[in-house]
């Protein structure tokens, strides 16, 4: 059953996080890191399928020193204070909170993967090259690989983006992954924008979802 839970970050501040065990025989667990708008109805969806997939899945709340519970609404508002609260959350902080909710899933199977989608994305490529004792990353459209795509690479990592997404160059950040890390594929799906995997109308992509969610789960399986 899923149930919101607290976990203790390195500094010592207590922060929630959605936590769901795996419905079939564990094969490891899954930290599940947000878009800009907190933990809402997508997020917490997303979680319950990889949960699903056989994976004990933890999406944490990454704005709760700031704004405890924030969720937002896919609006202008929205987006805005979405914006803010990322911008006003220090990278380290972020990497010490998955690093704590990695030692949370820890105690329970060796195997930790990530995935993150939009702030999520940049900060689940972050992870794979700071955060030791992940076993797989996957990155989806976050806007931050392109500046940090030389960060050396800790576990395997897979990038996904659209090819019709305004904010992200797609084929200049597959360019930049590339010239560094060789073996680190990059998939970018045609007719699809930024936050393809969402659910909501105007951004989800079905057929560049289940391409993405296939090779997703290929690679944490084979982690």
């Amino acid at each position: 059953m899923a149930e919101t839970i607290k976990i203790a970050g390195a500094d010592g501040f207590e922060f929630a996080a959605y936590h769901e065990p795996a419905f079939t025989p564990r094969k490891g667990g899954v930290i599940v890191i947000q878009e800009i708008f907190g933990i809402d109805e997508y997020v917490r969806a997303d979680v319950g399928r990889w949960a699903k997939m056989g994976y004990e899945a933890i999406a944490p709340s990454m704005y709760d020193r700031r704004q405890p519970g924030f969720v937002a609404h896919h609006d202008p508002d929205g987006i805005k204070a979405g914006v803010a609260h990322a911008m006003g959350t220090p990278l380290d902080q972020a990497m010490g909170d998955i690093a704590a909710c990695r030692d949370f899933l820890k105690t329970r199977g060796e195997k930790v993967c990530v995935v993150g989608y939009c702030y999520g994305g940049s900060l689940a490529w972050l992870a794979a090259g700071k955060v030791d004792g992940l076993a797989a990353a996957s990155s989806y459209y976050g806007s931050m690989v392109l500046a940090n795509a030389a960060l050396p690479r800790l576990c395997a990592t897979i990038v996904h983006l659209g090819q019709t997404d305004p904010g992200i160059a797609a084929d200049e950040v597959a360019r930049a992954v590339t010239e560094h890390h060789g073996d680190t594929p990059v998939y970018i799906y045609e007719g699809a924008g930024h936050g393809f995997n969402n659910e909501s109308p105007e951004r989800y992509n079905a057929e560049a979802v289940d391409l993405a969610r296939h090779r997703t789960l290929e690679l944490f399986d084979q982690a």
